[in-house]
């Protein structure tokens, strides 16, 4: 039986992550490689750090594009245009896989898998599948206690049954990306809300699968008391397209 290859994007967004990015690549499974037609982006957005000359060490084993941005567009501002060169591209999926290493390139498999045989328009990983398993992945306590809270009051106000609408870990098929208008959306990181609500007025699917919870001693660059505020204002003002 002949294998049903996918063009397939790995797009990583990175800003000032040069102690984790390398550890990023080197845990991205072989084997997918060889089953579907997987191209790399990543999306240097103005670090200040010397990520830049990282992703050029890494560039001499490990064959991906890299995008540099003269100034600082954003967390939802980075993911616009890695969705519009996914389009432009023709690619069939898009995978977001953090440059900080928050989320496990291991599971990579699993959301290509999902994508390609199930009738689901978005993938998502779950860290709040268990609260055991996020708390011993070492999220803060009060990253905890918010992300369930803000969760519960999201699914309260969309109708939804969401167990996380904070994970990073997303991946989309383009075909349905193409029916978002990601230009009114939000350069800043509650983009990731808004992307869903998107997905919920226009009744496209996502699926979400459980994945470890990993918390190093990364610099967080997202606020927590203004992004709750962002999130909850846009949950309750978000209009449809």
């Amino acid at each position: 039986m002949k294998y049903n290859k996918k063009k397939i994007l790995i797009f990583i967004p990175a800003y000032n992550v040069e102690k984790e990015i390398s550890s990023v690549f080197k845990k991205i499974p072989k084997g997918i490689f060889k089953k579907d037609n997987i191209s790399i982006l990543v999306v240097n957005d103005c670090s200040t750090d010397r990520t830049k000359n990282k992703l050029e060490k890494i560039k001499k084993s490990f064959k991906f594009n890299i995008l540099d941005n003269k100034i600082n567009i954003g967390y939802g501002g980075v993911q616009k245009k890695a969705y519009r060169y996914a389009v432009k591209k023709n690619f069939d999926y898009v995978i977001m896989l953090h440059g900080d290493g928050q989320y496990t390139p291991k599971k990579l498999p699993k959301f290509i898998y999902e994508l390609k045989n199930s009738d689901y328009d978005a993938v998502f990983g779950t860290r709040m599948w268990s609260w055991y398993s996020a708390i011993k992945g070492g999220m803060p306590i009060y990253k905890y206690f918010g992300n369930v809270f803000l969760t519960a009051v999201q699914n309260l106000i969309l109708k939804t049954r969401f167990s996380e609408f904070h994970s990073g870990y997303r991946s989309y098929k383009i075909n349905t990306l193409k029916k978002i208008n990601l230009q009114k959306l939000s350069n800043d990181f509650h983009f990731d809300t808004e992307i869903i609500i998107e997905f919920i007025f226009k009744k496209f699917k996502i699926l979400e699968v459980p994945i470890p919870t990993i918390y190093k001693d990364q610099i967080s660059h997202l606020k927590s008391i203004p992004y709750g505020l962002n999130v909850l204002f846009s949950t309750l003002t978000h209009k449809k397209s």
